[in-house]
């Protein structure tokens, strides 16, 4: 075996089970692993110096091939069902070695890297790729030892990624022939017959998730953060699906970028998982995204992007390959990135939504039992024309914004939410970014100038002192002024013009959150439910 690189003085390979690789390139900087893919034909330069890479057949997560397996550590802790399937103890040892032996005489990629910002609840990650871009892709998301502390580096969770091997799922126990296993008494992750880089980063984020509250009662949140960045380092929260703004809001120029997408809560404050942003990179221009389009440099990667004909400039219109083209950047990348990744205790916590009905205020507080129901709902809605066959508003709920990367049962992480609200005295803000005056086609949606202006203040302490009313079905309390937005605004049934029309769109959402959380109710304790809307059949 020839090794090369900052390789770990205390375990090496043989500890993994792995011998016999060809080549071992250990801890490589991103230049040398942007050389090896060039060599590799992995991916071309764009002339921003970044790296462009194609995922392959698959271009996102495979959800229904993440499996978990049930052993006597999981078989009583984890929400098992469409989210974590089963898998059988004996069936991955197998399929490990199979993985094992495939790699023999093979060049790998080995990174050491840690999951955490704060150095209490630190995972030690080791990582052994195939792919010289996938290594660069964690050098990105993950965050980066130093020098010296490589020497001595012991891993706690390890990543083997083969996109080229294949599973045979009638041997093998496996769906398809590709799969992402989690093993969390091995603390083994085994990912073969993607090319989907991600799967890599949601697979230690699923980690975290069980690992996190179970072990250390740290709150897991898949979320944005940021800061002031005055003296009282104020910290904000903001929960979201995909098309909510949750990148865009949380990207402040005045506050400081604590991280893009998942974190932990402690009793002292907030701490990024990552050491870099996995954005999406759909229709990006440098005036929508100032902070990503300038981060896709050196040293970042995007995936699943093609040039402008006759250029080496990336087309991000072009969606041939897919919708889902996305770039990996280290979050130094970003101007006013918090380093290290760590704030104080949050004193706002913004749940953002898309509501294409256009029937939620576009500001409103939470009380606790309320916070913690929309927590597990995870609601927002898909508008006509982002997927095929939708031509009205379709409701969307994804437990604690996050559904597929949580390996224990939403209430646990929303007791957990509810209990830090009241020992930390946090307040919780509903966002609706979607559409206001009617729903999707017949309103508008919310003026972004309008939504920041809320958010501005909410943080500084502007709709402290204002009168607030509760809204009569999801009774949620909804300022009566705010500063820089007309007050009419704030009021989704004035701002409809047909009070019948309204409510009965109010009672159609409000009767979908209460379908959805039917089953969860047999976990939910009687504050969350206390939480729920209800449906006022006298309004219309």
């Amino acid at each position: 075996m020839k090794e090369f690189g900052l390789k770990s003085a205390k375990s090496g390979l043989e500890s993994l089970g792995l011998k016999n690789v060809a080549e071992a390139y250990w801890n490589l900087s991103p230049a040398e692993l942007t050389e090896h893919a060039l060599a590799n034909k992995e991916g071309v330069l764009t002339d921003t110096g970044a790296l462009m890479c194609d995922t392959g057949k698959f271009t996102g997560r495979s959800p229904k091939d993440k499996f978990i397996v049930k052993d006597d550590k999981t078989k009583d802790t984890v929400w098992w069902g469409d989210i974590n399937i089963p898998f059988d103890e004996a069936k991955f040892d197998a399929l490990h070695e199979k993985m094992l032996k495939f790699l023999e005489n093979k060049k790998v990629y080995v990174r050491d890297a840690y999951a955490g910002a704060d150095k209490t609840y630190r995972l030690n990650l080791r990582v052994v790729n195939t792919q010289a871009w996938h290594n660069l892709f964690c050098y990105n998301m993950f965050l980066r030892p130093e020098k010296y502390k490589l020497e001595t580096f012991e891993p706690t969770f390890t990543i083997i990624n083969a996109p080229e091997f294949e599973a045979d799922p009638e041997v093998d126990g496996t769906r398809q022939k590709n799969f992402a296993i989690v093993n969390f008494s091995k603390n083994i992750i085994l990912i073969g017959g993607t090319g989907y880089a991600g799967e890599m980063k949601k697979g230690i984020f699923s980690v975290l998730n069980y690992t996190l509250p179970t072990d250390h009662n740290v709150l897991s949140m898949h979320c944005s953060a940021n800061m002031s960045e005055k003296a009282d380092g104020d910290t904000a929260i903001f929960f979201g699906l995909s098309g909510t703004g949750k990148t865009t809001l949380s990207a402040d120029e005045n506050r400081g970028l604590i991280g893009d997408d998942e974190h932990g809560w402690t009793e002292n404050g907030v701490f990024n998982f990552e050491g870099g942003c996995y954005a999406k990179t759909i229709d990006l221009t440098e005036e929508k995204e100032p902070q990503i389009y300038r981060a896709i440099k050196f040293g970042a990667i995007v995936e699943n992007t093609r040039f402008f004909p006759g250029t080496r400039t990336v087309d991000y219109e072009n969606i041939e390959v897919t919708q889902n083209t996305r770039t990996a950047y280290p979050i130094h990348h970003i101007d006013n990135a918090v380093s290290p990744s760590i704030g104080g205790i949050p004193k706002n916590i913004f749940f953002l939504t898309c509501d294409a009905y256009g029937v939620l205020p576009p500001i409103s507080k939470l009380s606790k039992g309320q916070a913690m129901y929309h927590f597990i709902s995870g609601y927002t809605a898909k508008v006509a024309g982002t997927e095929a066959g939708i031509t009205e508003p379709q409701t969307v709920f994804s437990a604690c914004f996050g559904a597929p990367f949580l390996p224990l049962h939403p209430t646990q992480y929303a007791e957990m939410l509810g209990k830090k609200m009241d020992e930390q005295k946090v307040t919780v803000w509903l966002i609706n970014t979607g559409w206001s005056g009617g729903p999707y086609g017949v309103g508008s949606r919310m003026k972004l100038k309008y939504t920041r202006a809320m958010i501005t203040a909410a943080l500084n302490g502007g709709l402290d002192e204002v009168g607030y009313r509760n809204h009569s079905i999801f009774g949620c309390a909804i300022p009566a002024t705010c500063p820089d937005v007309p007050s009419e605004v704030l009021s989704p049934r004035e701002t409809w013009k047909n009070d019948k029309g309204y409510y009965e769109m109010a009672n159609k959402l409000a009767g979908e959150f209460n379908e959805n959380f039917k089953k969860f109710e047999d976990f939910a304790n009687e504050e969350i439910m206390a939480g729920a809307p209800k449906p006022n059949l006298s309004k219309v």
